[in-house]
């Protein structure tokens, strides 16, 4: 059985300004397929690669997969989507495969909008697809697909969902793959070295209400330290890999296991040839201030730190769990540990103003990370923010849900003076930077790598793709006003995900009224005092 897997090709002027980051998912479903008998496994970047969908049927017309795999975050799922309609075109009797955050929470929405997608995979893949693909391949598909769990399809005109697999308990016995990915595609700008994102652990303890990750992966778990310093160690070896991040949202929470991670790594001289990065938490970084020498020696050297926000008040909507000033203690922490370290910020919500975002450039300066990065609220569906913001979304075009794009429309400014505002912080910031910092403080590795990363930051900007500028013809202050977000704003919810959501809604509703009801007496919103012996008045 031939099996072919494709990245889209969606492209959105953030993180990639410093480099291509090679798709671990491919890696870690093409690991568990091998491992149970499927070897006839093909990939193709069309993201890294700019595969055109010209170019995609002629190479799916000469494969001929029995089976084609995509994935989508939530902007790349129209690319995702159409990816699978060249599929269906091209090879009709492939299987059509979809997986990723995306699909596994709006299933209803992706097979109400695309019918060629045959199947959606919910959750974590690699137990799923191999049950998939061994019903395909023994010929029970579609008839047996009832009997897989964690999986949604079409039957007729309606959307089934089976009942949700259980998370991956065994992290260990999965051998993901590299070997697919074409390694010199992958560089890590800054540097100028081969990028890798091995995952250490799965899921977050917290419940950020902007962020889904804890939903998606529902439960922590950690992978033998042991386990994973050996596939780095193969990466380095075999791929000539030269610098990695962890793709865990907090690799720091399990302190014993993190800490033997560092010290496997010291133990096999990888320091010497393999530098990495990490995204964590304030709170770990304070916890830990005695060990970060430890972790310095085994190698990490930029942590990217979720300070969110410059007010209390938005860590607290953000539900964080963390304090402001705590901020600028752990960046000066990492400071003197001489590990580099990104403040990262979320703006855009409805109460943005010029003032709360002037706030947090004065506080990024004072603070003094070595980067900052101003990401634009997405109110991703299925998070608990985006539930409270309800009809103050009024943007559904996905392909612009990418951290750079003004969603959201603050009511004291328009979606131009937005994003003019924020170019105006990275402007201040790293201009200071560049003439003050970069070039006269620290030698060695530490210049190196902070001219690197300005490279990365002028490298895109003058191609206009940081913060996909170019495509909305921004080009400094006196473009307030002309902007063109290009949104499609025919794109609506699914009238079925609709549904899904207001049958969920209804029922917490009618819980709190039958809690509220049993009580003596209670306050409607109106005002009116209600018994437990009265009936609640019709709007």
């Amino acid at each position: 059985m031939r099996i072919c897997l494709i990245h889209p090709n969606y492209h959105s002027g953030g993180a990639e300004i410093a480099g291509n980051w090679p798709p671990a998912w491919v890696a870690y479903i093409a690991g568990a397929l091998k491992s149970a008998g499927f070897t006839d496994i093909h990939f193709i970047d069309a993201m890294t690669d700019h595969v055109s969908p010209e170019e995609l049927r002629v190479k799916l017309a000469e494969m001929q997969p029995d089976v084609v795999g995509t994935t989508a975050i939530t902007p790349s799922i129209y690319v995702a989507e159409e990816t699978l309609q060249i599929a269906a075109e091209v090879v009709p009797n492939a299987l059509r495969i979809l997986g990723g955050i995306h699909a596994t929470f709006m299933y209803k929405q992706v097979l109400s909008e695309a019918p060629h997608i045959d199947v959606i995979v919910r959750g974590e893949g690699e137990e799923i697809i191999v049950d998939l693909i061994r019903a395909h391949a023994a010929g029970r598909w579609p008839e047996g697909r009832g009997q897989i769990k964690g999986i949604a399809y079409r039957e007729g005109d309606e959307i089934v969902a089976t009942p949700a697999a259980s998370t991956v308990k065994d992290l260990d016995a999965i051998t993901p793959d590299w070997s697919l990915l074409k390694w010199d595609h992958y560089i890590y700008v800054p540097l100028g070295v081969k990028v890798a994102i091995p995952n250490m652990a799965r899921g977050c303890p917290f419940t950020c209400s902007f962020c889904s990750q804890w939903k998606f992966w529902r439960d922590y778990r950690v992978r033998d330290p042991i386990k994973v310093v050996d596939e780095i160690e193969n990466l380095v070896n075999e791929h000539g890999v030269g610098f990695f991040i962890l793709a865990d949202e907090e690799p720091t929470i399990n302190r014993r296991k993190f800490i033997q991670f560092c010290e496997e790594l010291i133990k096999r001289d990888l320091p010497r040839r393999v530098q990495w990065g990490i995204n964590t938490r304030v709170t770990d970084i304070m916890r830990d201030k005695e060990l970060l020498p430890l972790y310095r020696r085994a190698g990490l050297v930029h942590v990217s730190l979720g300070t969110e926000a410059a007010a209390q008040l938005k860590l607290d909507q953000f539900n964080k769990e963390t304090k402001v000033e705590e901020n600028k203690e752990a960046i000066r922490l990492l400071r003197e540990a001489d590990i580099f370290t990104e403040a990262q910020f979320i703006v855009g919500l409805d109460n943005e103003t010029p003032e709360t975002l002037e706030e947090t450039y004065r506080m990024a300066w004072d603070w003094q990370p070595d980067l900052a990065n101003w990401a634009m609220y997405t109110p991703w569906p299925f998070t608990p923010l985006y539930q409270e913001l309800g009809d103050k979304v009024e943007i559904f075009d996905f392909s612009k849900y990418n951290f750079v794009t003004p969603i959201m429309k603050p009511e004291a400014m328009d979606r131009d003076e937005l994003l003019d505002r924020v170019m105006n912080n990275y402007r201040r910031f790293y201009m200071k930077k560049a003439l003050f910092h970069y070039p006269w403080r620290g030698t060695g590795y530490r210049r190196r790598y902070l001219l690197g990363c300005l490279k990365a930051f002028l490298k895109a900007g003058f191609a206009r793709q940081f913060y996909d500028l170019g495509k909305v013809d921004y080009w400094g202050p006196q473009s307030k006003g002309k902007l063109n977000f290009n949104f499609d704003r025919t794109r609506t919810i699914a009238p079925a995900q609709m549904e899904d959501w207001q049958s969920k809604q209804d029922i917490a509703t009618q819980k709190r009224a039958a809690k509220l009801s049993r009580k003596e007496d209670f306050v409607l919103p109106n005002g009116a005092k209600v018994t437990a012996t009265d009936k609640i008045p019709a709007e």
